[in-house]
């Protein structure tokens, strides 16, 4: 080479060197680098573009003569995948093109036409810092064959001398770029989160997002949880007035893309672009450009955050990432006061549910201080709130420790717990309560509950009831014994006379009721007291089968039932008191008899249960029992209701169950609506009882058999 081209060269390198050093800035870099090219090497415009650190392209720069030229993504992406550039981009080699014409390499574009500025020269040279690919440097003249080698070769050395100073500029820019976006997401964040009221939440989300792009418009979007359309909830800026309230159909416009795809896009020309439709229109705003970015919490998308027509015209490359920021943090601060609102309606609710309660309430600490009463606590107990607030639960009503723990542990470690006991009223008066204690958290405490309920009423009704229990036995089993011995004395006495004969049959019948009646209340009495079964028997369970098949038969004939023995096998002897479990198959047979209409059948039966129990059964296929009413119908008085059910005053059943627990057996229910009921009886086996104990009892039963009609 000689001497002065060597020279020439060097200065050249030189005022490269110099020219693009002295900046960071990128865009000052490449425009510096694009003129020092055509001042040096020649030709009518050059392009550079830059590309990151997985070869795509990141930036360019364009300049036709002294004026510098925009251009769109897609412009870059084509002249990488298909132009010279991208050639170059793949073999990282320099590329001498005499005529655009005639090189293959070459994207033609409408202005390259025989009729336009027609074939060209151009070069093409990779821009390689430490063998990493920066970018591409291209370099066209408007004549063909004005480049050859030696052009080539003047580029290559720039691309050389200048591919460094692009680098730490591009890395200067990202960081710079970098910086910027977490400055206005920290700013973003700290603005967005000083609030959790839901409207000032998307006032600040908006007002960050507007200064953030600098756009005209801005709008807020959330997916609504019935019909999943995006509503828009808030906008501001230019023409926003009409945005709130506005509906978009799950998955249409651009706004439902971004929520399917769960990213958000940039769309620089919106009418120009194929995804434009009527589900993007705003009405009064001509959308010219738009970034719309997903509502994130919890990996799930909530809505969309969208800025409509940048103030520049155009969208800073960093848009859609700050839009994605600023879009997980909306996301983040709108679940949050999304929860606050739901909270502070949940405690609004319970605020009114705790003063409208038609119960006393009282809320305690762990001492058992009192914090809160309600309006009926103070009514109840005669105190006022100042005064209740004084005292310590314990001072209000007898509190049942063995119940509570005696430092509140049981209620600390399970769902709670209900005791009778007596409140204490300011005018020194106890008053029956049922009180249900619990742990609650209230008003952001953790605390104790506890539910008063007045319970004098139904005190006095179970007063009522057992003075009339008394009153039943006493009263009336003293004149219902000389009946029936009167009843006995007629049967001598009486001609043979059919009629005569039903007549005191049907006045036995009945006798016999009310003294089952009257004994089975007598017994509830003794067993609730906890009075053991003494009077107990060995008794074959077929015969006692037998006897209640024989006292129920006239009502079973009434109501024209079937009723079927099916307990026809040989089983073993029970340890019973043999007139109660006979009252308890009597009460299952006339219950199943009562309840089931005309024409039914029923059943009973019994067998052998793991050899220490005989299991009966007694069956019906009536109208059945609902679950709720089956955990309820073995209480004292309760009785189904119905227009179609029969009266009664709810006793038979638990006398029922009293007596045979009282046995240590068991008695449950099955049944489903429909389809019938059967109740099922436990009965423990007589073990080793005498043989003339077993024949007295017998004989007995014989006795009653033959008595009865």
């Amino acid at each position: 080479m000689p001497e002065d081209h060597s020279q020439s060269l060097l200065e050249l390198l030189i005022n490269v060197s110099r020219e693009v050093a002295t900046a960071l800035d990128l865009r000052t870099v490449l425009q510096r680098l694009l003129y020092a090219a055509m001042q040096h090497v020649g030709g009518e415009r050059s392009s550079i573009i830059v590309m990151d650190d997985s070869g795509k392209p990141v930036d360019a720069t364009i300049v036709y003569g002294k004026q510098f030229h925009e251009h769109t993504t897609q412009q870059l992406r084509d002249t990488v995948e298909r132009g010279l550039a991208g050639w170059v981009v793949k073999y990282r080699k320099s590329a001498l093109v005499p005529d655009t014409s005639k090189d293959q390499r070459w994207l033609r574009r409408a202005d390259d036409s025989v009729d336009q500025s027609g074939a060209k020269s151009a070069i093409c040279v990779p821009l390689l810092a430490r063998d990493r690919l920066v970018g591409v440097l291209t370099l066209v003249h408007s004549v063909p064959n004005a480049f050859n080698e030696q052009h080539l070769e003047l580029m290559q050395a720039i691309a050389d001398q200048a591919s460094v100073a692009v680098l730490n500029a591009r890395l200067y820019t990202e960081s710079q770029r970098t910086a910027r976006v977490m400055t206005a997401l920290a700013e973003a964040a700290a603005a967005i989160n000083a609030s959790l009221e839901m409207p000032d939440v998307w006032r600040r989300v908006l007002n960050q997002t507007m200064q953030a792009l600098q756009v005209e418009t801005v709008a807020l979007a959330l997916i609504d949880t019935v019909s999943n359309d995006l509503v828009f909830h808030a906008a501001a800026g230019h023409n926003s007035g009409t945005i709130p309230g506005r509906h978009i159909v799950k998955g249409q416009g651009l706004a439902g893309q971004v929520v399917s795809s769960e990213r958000g896009l940039v769309i620089p020309a919106v009418k120009k672009g194929p995804h434009y439709s009527e589900a993007d229109s705003f009405g009064a705003i001509e959308m010219r450009a738009v970034a719309i970015a997903p509502i994130q919490s919890q990996g799930k998308v909530i809505g969309v955050l969208m800025a409509i027509n940048p103030i520049s015209g155009a969208f800073d490359p960093d848009a859609l990432l700050v839009m994605t920021g600023l879009g997980s943090l909306a996301g983040t601060t709108i679940q949050n006061a999304q929860f606050l609102d739901r909270l502070q309606k949940a405690h609004q609710r319970y605020r009114e549910l705790f003063e409208d309660s038609v119960d006393p309430i009282v809320i305690t600490d762990w001492e058992g201080k009192i914090l809160e009463v309600n309006r009926q606590a103070v009514v109840l107990s005669g105190y006022s709130s100042e005064a209740l607030h004084a005292m310590s639960i314990d001072l209000l009503h007898e509190v049942k420790w063995n119940k509570t723990g005696s430092k509140f542990e049981t209620l600390r470690h399970s769902a709670g717990c209900s005791y009778e006991s007596v409140l204490r009223q300011q005018n020194e008066v106890e008053r029956p309560v049922e009180v249900h204690a619990h742990r609650v958290e209230f008003e952001e405490t953790d605390s104790v509950q506890w539910i008063l309920r007045d319970i004098t009423e139904r005190k006095e009704l179970d007063a009522l009831r057992d003075d009339m229990i008394a009153m039943i036995y006493h009263d009336l089993r003293s004149p219902l014994g000389n009946i029936v011995s009167s009843l006995e004395l007629m049967d001598g006495m009486l001609p043979p006379d059919e009629t005569l004969r039903t007549m005191l049959n049907i006045a036995r019948n009945s006798t016999g009721r009310i003294q089952r009646l009257i004994n089975s209340l007598l017994d509830i009495n003794r067993l609730e007291a906890g009075q053991p079964i003494v009077d107990q028997h060995a008794i074959d369970p077929l015969l006692l089968i037998r006897e209640a098949l024989k006292d129920v038969d006239p009502s079973a004939a009434s109501r024209h039932h079937t009723v079927e023995n099916k307990a026809l096998g040989v089983l073993p002897l029970i340890w019973v008191d043999v007139d109660m479990i006979h009252r308890v198959f009597i009460n299952l047979l006339e219950n199943a008899i009562r309840y089931t209409p005309t024409n039914g059948q029923i059943e009973i039966g019994a067998q052998t249960n793991s050899g220490a129990s005989v299991k009966f059964w007694v069956r019906d296929n009536g109208p059945g029992i609902s679950a709720t009413d089956r955990d309820r119908i073995f209480e004292k008085f309760i009785r189904l209701r119905g227009k179609n059910n029969p009266s009664g005053i709810g006793v038979g059943l638990a006398f029922c169950k009293l007596a045979v627990q009282g046995h240590g057996g068991q008695i449950w229910v099955e049944s489903e609506l429909g389809k019938g009921t059967t109740f099922w009886v436990t009965l423990p086996v007589a073990q080793k009882m005498a043989t003339g104990q077993l024949k007295r009892q017998t004989g007995r039963l014989i006795m009653k058999e033959d008595r009865t009609p």
